[in-house]
This record gives C-alpha cells, structure tokens and sequence, in this order.
C-alpha cells in the first residue's frame, strides 16, 4: 500500500471513529438500551433490528427502528419471551413488513429457550440463518451481519460497543455495500467485481496491512472518504 494512501486512511480513521458522526445512525439503538443498563439480550436484540434496518436514508432508518422499539416498549427481550408480536402485511421500513419482523421474534424466542445466552455463540451463518431466516449463502457478503459483529465486539470505547468478549477485532470483516465497494475501488483496496465475500475478505485484508489488530478502524476511514468526496 502506497505511504501516503496509508497516512491518509489512518488519518480519516483518527478523524472519523468519533461518536458525534453517528448521532443519526442505527447504532444509537443499542447504545441506548446500553445506557438505559438493559440486558446483554435487550442489546442484542436492539442491535440485530437496527442492523436489518440499516438500509435506505438515514432518517428513515432512525424513524422506523424507533417504531420497532416504542413497539416493544424498549423492553426488546420480554417482548421477544412473550411471544405476541404485530404481525401484519405492512410495511415497517421500506420492503421489510412487521411480519418479518415477528418471524425474527419467533427465532429469537426459539434459541433462547433452546438455551442460546448470547448471539455472540452463533457464527455468520448460523446468524443469517437462524435468526434473519435466509438461506445458507457461503458467497454472501452479509453486510448487516458483520456491521452487528463490529458494533458487538469492537472494544476501543468510542463508536462502538465492544461487549462481545469473547470475540476477537482482528477477525471481523468489513461491512460490505455498495457505498463501500464503490468507496473502497476507487481507492485501490480492492480489484475484484462481486460484492461477495471475496470482496469483503479483500477489503479488510488491505486494512489488516494498517490495524492488524483492529481492521474494522477501516470502515471508519471509508466513512471518512465519503464525507470528502461529498466536500469536493
């Protein structure tokens, strides 16, 4: 990697891995609930939500994680245990419908009482399996996923909420979408065309060169980017 490519993605890493550009993002959800002293599984389960929603307009996805919550009179894990959920062919953020998210309530309920203490046991694929309900996909990029493993397990205080000890930062992989794609080729971090896993695994291999440690400070530094493209 070029030095001063290098300097610069540290740069807007510094920069950028700072709570007040994330005021309007769904991360505040389960940071809300970890500041309301909720349960490791309320946490979880604001971030599983909030990660499913995360798509669209910011304000949108703030708006309509909000309704989930109020939903659940903020209690998410006795909403789950209890297992009477709004289940209706509406919408509750663009395609996703309320019967979606009761169908994700019902996998909850399920692991829970088979046992499951934390979402942290599962791996990617038991997450998108047992929990979002999708086919088994090795190719997949799971975006949504691996931005929940990187608010759960990132431990550095600032953005994140780094409450998955068992978990290690270094083994995370880039959120990938196509903001991030598109970000990430045009700074040289990436060559390939499919937005796989492929590509997720390329990416965060061109940040382990920098944080070794913590790659994922990489996803801070695509953030940065952005904002300097939309300031050109």
């Amino acid at each position: 990697m070029q030095v001063e490519l290098e300097k610069q993605l540290r740069e807007w890493a510094g920069i950028y891995n700072d709570p007040a550009y994330f005021e309007e993002d769904p991360i505040i959800f389960p940071k809300e609930m970890l500041r309301r002293g909720a349960s490791l599984q309320d946490i979880e389960i604001a971030a599983i939500f909030s990660a499913h929603l995360a798509w669209g307009r910011r304000a949108m996805i703030v708006r309509d994680c909000n309704r989930l919550l109020d939903e659940m009179d903020w209690r998410p894990f006795d909403y789950v245990m209890a297992g009477d959920y709004r289940d209706e062919d509406k919408s509750l953020h663009r395609t996703i419908k309320w019967s979606e998210a009761a169908s994700i309530c019902r996998r909850l309920k399920a692991l829970y009482e088979g046992g499951m203490k934390s979402i942290e046991d599962l791996s990617i694929q038991q997450i998108r399996t047992e929990i979002y309900g999708q086919k088994e996909d090795p190719k997949a990029a799971n975006k949504k996923i691996n931005m929940l493993r990187r608010w759960m397990v990132r431990k550095d205080g600032k953005v994140d909420l780094g409450l998955w000890e068992k978990s290690d930062p270094a083994d995370l992989l880039i959120p990938l979408d196509v903001h991030v794609y598109t970000q990430a080729s045009a700074l040289g971090l990436c060559h390939r065309k499919a937005h796989d896993v492929g590509t997720a695994l390329e990416i965060t291999s061109a940040f382990k060169e920098i944080w070794p440690e913590d790659p994922l400070l990489g996803d801070f530094a695509l953030f940065g980017y952005g904002v300097s493209r939309k300031d050109a």
